[in-house]
């Protein structure tokens, strides 16, 4: 008998990553184990994309020994609350609210065998899932258009490169009138240095300049 294919799913951020049939619609419990950091986050992510949230990747801590990551908070994108700040201008349109106080989350420990356990389990949110249904997942991924924010990402990506290169091209403008400046800044220290050195001369020796004339 085959294996099932793995088929390539959205996950809740509007990625793709692939997912092996019957390992998704599992929810996380703690003890649950897994090979690592990353598988830890592939699933919960699946589990967002299901359940219909989108996780964020939080909080963690480093070990003491090497300064590796073994430990990992994975939330809901509506966790925490937005600081408020003052606006900048009155014409400029307010954000729209993400982030609602959400509790859900997981946390992941590595333990000593090297595999992540989870920890802690939130399941509850105190806002509206809005769950996608797992026969129309690759027609979604099949149809789906950038929306308006990762356009926006992506804009302002091009622009910040466009930035930089401008940047890069003034700032070696710059250092070429810098270096020019420094190169007649030495040539007229050694101008006067020669003058100076000359004044001195004639100074400790008048007769002999009298004589040469």
């Amino acid at each position: 008998m085959e294996e099932p294919e793995a088929e390539p799913i959205q996950n809740s951020n509007g990625k793709e990553f692939v997912s092996v049939e019957g390992t998704s619609d599992e929810e996380p419990y703690v003890g649950k184990e897994f090979e690592s950091e990353e598988a830890a986050k592939v699933f919960y992510d699946a589990y967002a994309t299901r359940v219909g949230f989108i996780m964020r990747v939080d909080a963690f801590r480093r070990s003491m020994r090497d300064g590796k990551v073994v430990w990992r908070r994975l939330v809901c994108n509506k966790e925490g609350f937005r600081k408020l700040r003052p606006r900048r201008s009155e014409n400029r349109k307010p954000r729209a609210i993400t982030r609602e106080g959400c509790k859900a989350m997981i946390v992941v420990k590595k333990e000593k065998t090297g595999k992540w356990v989870v920890t802690r389990f939130v399941k509850e949110h105190n806002h509206q899932l809005v769950p996608i249904p797992v026969n129309g997942r690759r027609s979604m991924l099949l149809s789906q258009t950038p929306d308006d924010k990762d356009v926006k990402i992506r804009e302002l990506t091009a622009e910040l490169q466009r930035e930089r290169k401008r940047s890069a091209a003034i700032q070696e403008q710059l250092d070429m009138v810098l270096r020019e400046m420094e190169e007649h800044s030495n040539h007229l220290s050694r101008n006067i240095d020669d003058i100076v050195q000359s004044v001195r001369e004639i100074e400790s020796n008048p007769v002999a300049l009298f004589k040469r004339q």
